[in-house]
């Protein structure tokens, strides 16, 4: 099981396809989005609607509007956007075993239950350096080591076809 959802994978892609190598925005439709990336619909509109009330994107107007990025590329970073998708989640809940020992006859003595669990203090370091990881590394970080593996016809096939998108989605005779 993984500790964080799907959302948060959808959403980290998402706002990747929403900015180039120089951290500028482009907008794009969540329907565009989801079948570029072959993912439900429904589920990334719903991370989308959690990725606006964070401030992390914002809604474009017109026709053709959809989403951008709300600030620049290099001020968001992987943290904000699984804590706006998952909110603020614990990687380990401590049941307080150690007061549970059959020895203690349900009745643990003050030392086995005094200061923090041993075991969750371990959990809570792991936690504090993942979280850690995970703000140091922004959007633009991750769209620069994306661009620097894919050829660069793949990044100009992506613009293409999401431009395609945006400007079918206009619909004939709009302008």
């Amino acid at each position: 099981m993984s500790l964080y959802s799907a959302g948060v994978e959808y959403g980290i892609h998402c706002l990747l396809l929403l900015a180039d190598e120089k951290g500028d925005s482009r907008d794009s439709s969540v329907r565009a989005l989801a079948e570029l990336q072959g993912v439900p619909q429904e589920l990334l509109a719903k991370v989308f609607t959690k990725l606006a009330k964070a401030n992390l994107v914002v809604a474009t107007e017109g026709v053709r509007g959809g989403f951008k990025l709300a600030r620049p590329a290099d001020e968001i970073s992987v943290l904000d956007i699984v804590r706006a998708i998952d909110g603020n989640k614990e990687i380990f809940e401590c049941r307080q075993i150690r007061g549970r020992c059959a020895v203690f006859d349900g009745s643990p003595p003050d030392w086995a239950l005094s200061g923090t669990c041993s075991v969750h203090a371990v959990m809570l370091t792991a936690q504090k350096r993942m979280e850690e990881a995970l703000a140091q590394q922004t959007v633009l970080d991750l769209v620069r080591r994306v661009a620097r593996k894919a050829p660069a016809e793949f990044h100009e096939q992506v613009i293409r076809w999401m431009d395609t998108r945006r400007d079918n989605k206009a619909g004939p005779g709009c302008a």
